[in-house]
C-alpha cells in the first residue's frame, strides 16, 4: 500500500471518530514551527505552578506522519492522566476524571484539588522554591488504539498541543476558536508492525 493511501485511510478513520472534525496533514515546515512553539510554551509557567513538558508533541514530533485534527465537545479524550506533575522525576500529581476519586481527595488533608488536577501532598507545594526547583506539568503521549490496528501502521500516539500550537493548528485548517473546539495530534510510523 502506498504511503499516500495509508495517511488518506487513516484521515477517514480519525474523521468517522465521535467528536474529530476536519484533519489535516502537517508538512516538514509545520513541524519545526511546531517545535518551536512547544518550545516557548514549555518555558511558561503553567497553572501557576510549575513549567511545562509536553512529551506528547515531542513524541508525535518523531513520528513518520503527523496529523493534527479538530476536536469538538464530543471528543472521548485517551484515557488518564494526561498530565502528571513531576518533581525530581516523582509524580507528585495528577488530573483526575473520575468524579468519586476526586471527592476522595478532596476530603483528604493531605491533598490539594484544583479544578481536577490533584496535588497528593499539598505541604510538598509550600515547601517548595517554584523559581529555583519548580514542578513540571508534563503532558505525556496517549496511544490510540483506533489507528494504531490500521494496516500499515504502529506506533499511534496523540498528544494534546499546547494552546500556542493550538491556535496555530486551527489557522492551517481553517477553523474558528470556537468554544469547546480543540486540537490533537496524531503521530505514527509506518510499517512496523501488522495488526489483524
Amino acid at each position: 500500500m502506498e504511503k499516500d493511501e495509508i495517511i488518506k485511510m487513516v484521515r477517514e478513520k480519525l474523521e468517522c471518530m465521535t467528536g474529530v472534525g476536519r484533519t489535516f496533514f502537517l508538512n516538514d515546515e509545520d513541524r519545526k514551527v511546531i517545535a518551536k512553539l512547544e518550545e516557548k510554551a514549555d518555558q511558561m509557567t503553567l497553572m501557576g505552578i510549575g513549567r511545562g513538558d509536553n512529551k506528547g508533541v515531542k513524541a508525535v514530533l518523531q513520528s513518520d506522519v503527523i496529523i493534527p485534527f479538530q476536536t469538538t465537545m464530543e471528543y472521548k479524550w485517551p484515557c488518564g492522566p494526561n498530565v502528571l506533575l513531576m518533581h525530581d522525576d516523582k509524580v507528585v500529581g495528577e488530573d483526575i476524571n473520575d468524579s468519586e476519586k476526586l471527592q476522595i481527595f478532596e476530603k483528604d488533608a493531605e491533598s490539594l484539588v484544583i479544578g481536577n488536577i490533584v496535588v497528593y501532598d499539598k505541604g510538598f507545594l509550600t515547601a517548595l522554591n517554584s523559581k529555583s526547583d519548580p514542578l513540571v506539568v508534563v503532558m505525556p503521549p496517549k496511544p490510540c488504539d483506533e489507528i494504531e490496528c490500521l494496516s500499515h501502521i504502529c506506533n499511534a500516539i496523540l498528544a494534546s498541543p499546547s494552546p500556542p500550537t493550538d491556535e496555530y493548528l486551527k489557522e492551517k485548517m481553517g477553523l474558528q476558536s470556537d468554544h469547546g473546539t480543540g486540537s490533537f495530534l496524531l503521530g505514527f510510523n509506518f510499517e512496523c508492525c501488522q495488526c489483524d
